[in-house]
């Protein structure tokens, strides 16, 4: 074991967040490529985009829950979060190194259908990174106590990620979206494979006395997730609205308002509940619906956001575009429309990415002093007027950015803060299992963004975007309300240890 771990220093803390930071590289660069790529590369319409990401949540339903149920339960290769951490990383980059050469592999296999290869494609990318990412934050909560230890683990895992991320977004800028892919091939390998090979786990894991005979089955976890059936029931939905639009399209928009009232129904039921019963699994039920809401605005915006570039913003600018200038300096190549909107999306992102970088500290000296729901709550609190400033605010290149810096603060929240708050609730002995089923709470939701593009297509309104954005988020806001502080932060709350 090194020194570094024995004392756990931030160096280890450090070290044990760059497996994340693998996966937030390849996220940013998905983000930043992958719908640029299918519009203008290949030239598919809103709806085949939001398509292709559904491949996303599919490999997330079954990656994220396996792998946390298996690397709970086995060793081998010196770990249990290692192996997959390590063959994730291997495939997310054949899966980067595939991406552009989609017609390519079109002729040679003899598949004309585009939209198929990009979706499995992107199925072996998603689920790589759903691989890696359940152990890459399972293994920061195996190895570090509960507390501030562990929320700083948290905050580490945030800031090199997220400066990662940034980066990414920055090489997008200066040598486009197609070489981007290329280099995230590199960076993801070299990040994912070595660090965790100098990172000792621990063999057994510990488990409370109340939960040692309980059993985790697939109807285990199909209960556990019953706030989320509604996200459950649209997102397959939504794969059948693809293949037979004509025949189910009257049934469209009644089935996407019925998942998100029975969505709210189940959320007001459960803290109802919490309040006549209060318990560890009460409360994670309302952190993963909470967080259910949220996940469907970013997952949309990532998707949707040049599309609302094209429409809302680009016809307006007269001038020189910002985000033109580093590939126009660096590199001397004029930009055309297409690659301006890519541009645009990723200095937007790059923003949003660079305060998730940085907030993470700021955020974690104000949850000493108030906890750290009412901090998460306040940075969420920024997404949503961020989201409503770019739906009814951004007519300019400049509003976008504006509008980034503020959905950047939440941001720096969501994929930091939550995972510390949700770990205190369920069996540590389980911990890689809870990662999976809450990472549902990703994934389900991220299936809506269909039903956000569809409707966005119908109507023609590019603005209903952020509008939904806001809106989403806002119900997100209203939930975590009702969620009670850990202990450990040093907010005592009446608990009961029972449930996780």
């Amino acid at each position: 074991m090194l020194n570094i771990q024995k004392k756990m220093s931030n160096a280890f803390l450090a070290l044990l967040g760059l497996p994340a930071t693998a996966v937030g590289f390849a996220l940013s660069t998905q983000i930043a490529a992958l719908s640029w790529i299918l519009s203008n590369k290949y030239h598919l319409d809103i709806h085949d985009v939001a398509f292709v990401w559904l491949a996303g949540p599919i490999a997330g339903i079954f990656g994220q829950v396996i792998v946390g149920l298996l690397s709970d339960n086995v060793w081998f290769m010196g770990g249990r979060r290692r192996p997959f951490i390590m063959i994730g990383g291997l495939v997310s980059t054949i899966a980067f190194l595939t991406l552009p050469h989609i017609r390519g592999i079109s002729h040679i296999t003899g598949i004309s259908d585009i939209i198929l290869i990009a979706s499995v494609i992107a199925l072996f990318l998603d689920l790589s990174i759903n691989v890696t990412f359940n152990p890459a934050r399972s293994i920061i909560a195996d190895l570090t106590p509960e507390g501030k230890i562990r929320t700083s683990g948290f905050v580490w895992m945030q800031i090199i990620s997220g400066f990662f991320g940034v980066f990414a977004y920055f090489l997008s800028m200066v040598f486009g979206n197609e070489m981007l892919l290329y280099i995230a091939a590199g960076i993801v390998f070299l990040t994912a494979v070595f660090p965790i090979l100098f990172i000792q786990e621990k063999k057994e894991q510990e488990q409370t006395k109340t939960e040692t005979q309980e059993k985790y089955g697939v109807w285990h976890i199909f209960k556990e997730i019953f706030p989320l059936y509604g996200f459950l029931v649209f997102g397959f939905f939504s794969l059948f609205y693809h293949f037979f639009p004509e025949v189910l399209g009257l049934w469209h928009n009644p089935v996407l308002i019925a998942a998100l009232a029975y969505s709210v129904i189940i959320g007001i039921i459960i803290i109802v509940q919490g309040l006549k019963n209060p318990s560890n699994k009460n409360e994670f039920q309302k952190i993963m619906l909470a967080h259910s809401f949220t996940w469907v605005a970013f997952q949309s915006m990532f998707i949707l956001s040049g599309f609302f570039i094209e429409h809302q913003i680009l016809p307006n600018i007269h001038t020189s575009v910002s985000a033109n200038w580093f590939a126009e300096k660096l590199t001397g190549t004029v930009q055309n429309s297409g690659a301006t909107v890519g541009n645009m999306v990723s200095l937007g992102f790059f923003i949003l990415n660079l305060i998730g970088a940085i907030f993470p500290l700021i955020l974690q000296s104000i949850a000493k002093k108030i906890g750290r729901v009412k901090t998460y709550i306040a940075a969420l609190t920024f997404s949503a007027i961020g989201y409503f400033y770019v739906a009814y605010f951004s007519h300019l290149e400049i509003d976008f950015y504006i509008g980034m810096f503020l959905v950047g603060i939440g941001w720096s929240a969501v994929i930091s803060i939550v995972f510390a708050i949700m770990s205190e609730r369920v069996n540590p002995a389980k911990m890689g299992l809870y990662m999976g089923v809450f990472n549902l709470a990703v994934v389900l939701p991220q299936m809506m963004s269909n039903g956000v593009a569809n409707v966005i297509k119908a109507t023609g309104n590019h603005q209903l975007l952020y509008i939904f954005c806001g809106l989403l988020v806002s119900t997100s806001v209203i939930f975590w309300m009702f969620v009670k502080e850990p202990e450990s932060s040093g907010v005592p709350q009446n608990i009961p240890k029972g449930g996780h």
